[in-house]
């Protein structure tokens, strides 16, 4: 979901409760059965889909009312390269005799953000399979009714197939480890609604108006996760155990493949401690080689960029970014900018400053230059423009100081601003920031 400045001001504030989040994903989860003909887990073999299976199971066990749901549905997406830890955890959830799980090898499209003109790639690719990081699991589904498999260019994403996972007349309710810690999109997302914020119709490709997401753990942290491991005794990805002893941070800790945009620079910290499939990775994925070496520097968009040549104006220097992108690809990164360089001047018609984030869309050509850099081909960047109270205030103040720099430098012709500027900065800032600042 991507949601505009506007909206996102009239998002919801946080609620603290008196309940504890197992308690409240218990809850959720035996909602979302008891208002659906079907439920499965969408599994990765991750800490937050471990979290979402072991609830729904603990629910559906729980109560007889939820015992139609036995053997629970879960539905895993190998990405082939996976640690092979993770394999062997996946075959230990399938080999429960209250688990019904379908082991999907599908070539579905993945974003590969190691290279710029190979922006993609297919997990077991038949086409490939002399690359192929790992054997074909024995339990493996290869194929998936309705689902293209050529060329390579018209077959879906994963989220993309659940309508063909969960086909009518079931009203189907897919459970998924999706936490609102991770991201501000995925923040967002949960603030919209009051009631049942946690429950989103699926609306993608496939959709036949049957299915509905649900994020009963949406509100844990990761600590929540580890806590629930260790005190409810559950089963886990051992590949944890190794990110956790070669130092690797908990936030960087990932089992999936490291190839999107944001995921890029974890690279180092899988090649440290899954070896075995880093090797295989080198020569499955255009640019993996490099992206090892350069993910986080200004390359790949990471850390300090490059400066803008004096002369040069901002729209004129994230041009020359996109130019670099796959021609198939770059009027889509194009339209991600010139999207929230229009929301911005929805929300204001204040100008976009070069490096200062305006407090009310949090927009600035700095950040949309990083954009150009990396891509954002799923459209997953969202500024940092909810922020409230002595925050809001402190950026108007670094706002109005930067603006006052521009007209005394007289580089505003650089910026990119068809309006006229403002001569007085100071007369910007809301009454309620100013009264704040003095």
């Amino acid at each position: 979901m991507t949601s505009s400045p506007a909206r996102t001001r009239r998002a919801l504030d946080l609620v603290p409760v008196d309940q504890d989040v197992y308690t409240l994903a218990c809850e959720r989860t035996a909602y979302v059965m008891d208002n659906h003909d079907r439920v499965c887990v969408s599994f990765s073999g991750g800490k937050d889909s471990t979290a979402v299976l072991n609830v729904a199971l603990e629910v559906a066990h729980s109560d007889p009312r939820h015992e139609r749901h036995l053997p629970l549905r879960v539905v895993f997406c190998d990405e082939e390269a996976i640690p092979y830890e993770t394999e062997a955890y996946v075959r230990r959830v399938a080999q429960r005799p209250d688990v019904a799980l379908e082991w999907y090898c599908v070539p579905i499209q993945h974003r590969n953000a190691c290279s710029r003109t190979s922006p993609y790639w297919w997990p077991w690719a038949p086409e490939d399979e002399a690359k192929w990081c790992r054997p074909l699991p024995a339990e493996a589904i290869t194929s998936l009714p309705g689902m293209p498999l050529w060329p390579p260019e018209a077959r879906p994403t994963w989220p993309d197939t659940n309508g063909l996972l969960t086909p009518p007349p079931h009203r189907t309710a897919m459970l998924m480890g999706i936490r609102a810690q991770e991201s501000l999109i995925r923040q967002n997302a949960v603030r919209q609604r009051a009631v049942d914020n946690y429950i989103v119709q699926y609306t993608g490709a496939t959709s036949r108006g049957n299915v509905w997401k649900a994020y009963p753990v949406y509100d844990w942290r990761t600590e929540d996760i580890w806590a629930a491991v260790r005190v409810h005794g559950w089963d886990y990805n051992s590949a944890y155990d190794l990110m956790e002893m070669a130092g690797t941070r908990l936030k960087n800790q990932r089992c999936s493949p490291a190839f999107g945009e944001e995921p890029l620079a974890k690279i180092p910290d899988f090649a440290r401690c899954f070896p075995d499939i880093w090797q295989r990775m080198c020569e499955r994925v255009p640019g993996v080689g490099a992206a090892f070496r350069y993910a986080t520097t200004e390359l790949y968009g990471y850390g300090t960029q490059p400066p803008k040549p004096d002369g040069m104006t901002w729209p004129d220097f994230i041009a020359h970014f996109l130019s670099k992108h796959n021609p198939d690809q770059r009027p889509a990164v194009a339209a991600r900018i010139a999207k929230w360089i229009s929301l911005h001047y929805r929300a204001t018609t204040d100008p976009i400053l070069p490096e200062t984030p305006h407090p009310r869309t949090g927009v600035s050509w700095r950040w949309l230059t990083t954009i150009a850099m990396r891509g954002d081909y799923k459209d997953r960047r969202q500024p940092a423009h909810n922020l409230t109270g002595r925050d809001r205030t402190v950026l108007w103040r670094k706002y109005t100081a930067a603006l006052a720099d521009v007209l005394a430098t007289g580089t505003g012709d650089q910026l990119g601003h068809t309006r006229p500027l403002p001569t007085d900065p100071a007369a910007l800032i809301p009454d309620e920031h100013k009264d704040a600042m003095s």
